[in-house]
């Protein structure tokens, strides 16, 4: 276990400040050699007492509504922009107050919102779908046949285009830059003749740039290229590569059965606390263990809810596992605070930090009353 984390509570989230400025530090430099702004997508992480640190190296942040805008503008203030697969009329007006770009995943939410928007001066965009995909999780794939999301060519609307200042497609999902450049090819091929007529373009999220392996020279050029083709300004605004491999959740084995194979009872949950662990579905990074098999001792690990699928994984260790043994997972700062629930009355896992210089810091407790404030 690294050094600090044995005295916090359990579950409890912590965020690597020093991973954390790794990662930032990497994004800036792909930013400042492209020529290119990146954002935080806040979808992945919305850890807002790091916003002021994270504000120093992009350029702002991604909101998927209202609540995520307003919480971009207000802790980082810096650029906000905004896409929503469908605007909620009653929040719209809000919505302009707080973005600075505002996306539309159709035409017809562009004529329905299109005077108030223009009135406030702010910069708008349009979602476009170049129906072609690159991954194979089709939970997260927006060019999916049949998706909602993005307008396809045959469904764009040229006489429309007066008002938006730009084009925005996200189709990725933690990939690299060569499924990126592929894009890049399907919407010049399809939206090509629109582009030039733009003032920018966003080319989504799910770039995995921080990764090690992650061809970070071919984004550059790949950017470089686009940008003195058209003379846009180019947005990337990946989530999980701001704090990718930058978090951890501690949690405590609270009791041990056997049913064929022994079974961890932690006070983590997947279903509660790592949602993405059955949504994926993946096996999420643990310290100090292997693959089923791998070592001396296997254990599933699981959570104390009733959900039977409560299972984060198999894991083997090099001696017997015992009730009160704490476990710490990897890169838990992504889609795991932003998703977690309450269900089954779970409390919420404490939010910590472990400073650059070994200190840790409790940022946040839950308790009763933040399950009860969601019900009524």
């Amino acid at each position: 276990m690294k050094a600090g984390l044995s005295s916090l509570p359990t579950p409890c989230y912590v965020l690597d400040e020093g991973k954390l400025i790794e990662n930032l530090k990497i994004l800036k430099d792909v930013k400042e050699q492209a020529g290119c702004k990146i954002l935080l997508a806040q979808k992945a992480f919305s850890m807002f007492c790091v916003y002021p640190l994270i504000g120093e190296y992009l350029d702002g942040t991604t909101a998927s509504g209202l609540f995520e805008a307003r919480l971009g503008h207000e802790e980082m203030g810096k650029e906000t922009h905004v896409f929503s697969a469908a605007y909620d009329p009653r929040e719209f007006s809000e919505i302009l107050k707080y973005g600075d770009h505002i996306v539309f995943n159709s035409f017809s939410q562009w004529e329905k919102y299109k005077d108030a928007a223009q009135k406030s001066r702010k910069s708008f965009g349009i979602r476009i779908n170049p129906e072609h995909s690159t991954q194979d999780h089709a939970i997260y794939d927006p060019c999916a046949p049949g998706s909602r999301l993005g307008v396809t060519r045959a469904a764009f609307r040229p006489e429309l285009l007066s008002g938006i200042d730009g084009l925005h497609f996200h189709t990725l999902c933690e990939q690299n830059s060569d499924a990126l450049i592929e894009t890049i090819s399907a919407v010049e091929e399809k939206f090509g003749e629109f582009i030039p007529l733009m003032k920018w373009i966003n080319f989504g999220g799910g770039h995995h740039i921080t990764r090690a392996d992650y061809n970070r020279d071919a984004l550059i050029s790949a950017v470089r290229r686009f940008r003195q083709k058209y003379g846009v300004e180019v947005y990337l605004e990946p989530g999980e590569a701001v704090a990718l491999n930058a978090g951890y959740l501690i949690a405590a084995v609270l009791d041990i059965v056997r049913n064929g194979i022994y079974i961890a009872l932690l006070d983590a949950s997947a279903a509660c606390h790592m949602p993405d662990v059955i949504e994926m579905p993946y096996r999420p990074p643990l310290f100090d263990s292997g693959e089923a098999g791998e070592k001396a001792h296997t254990y599933r690990l699981a959570g104390a809810t009733c959900l039977a699928g409560d299972i984060i994984g198999d894991y083997s260790f090099d001696r017997p596992l015992s009730v009160g043994d704490r476990l710490v997972f990897g890169d838990m700062a992504i889609y795991s605070m932003v998703k977690n629930n309450t269900f089954n009355g779970m409390c919420l896992p404490s939010i910590a930090i472990l400073h650059k210089s070994g200190k840790t810091e409790l940022v946040k407790s839950f308790g009763y009353e933040d399950f009860k404030m969601r019900l009524s």
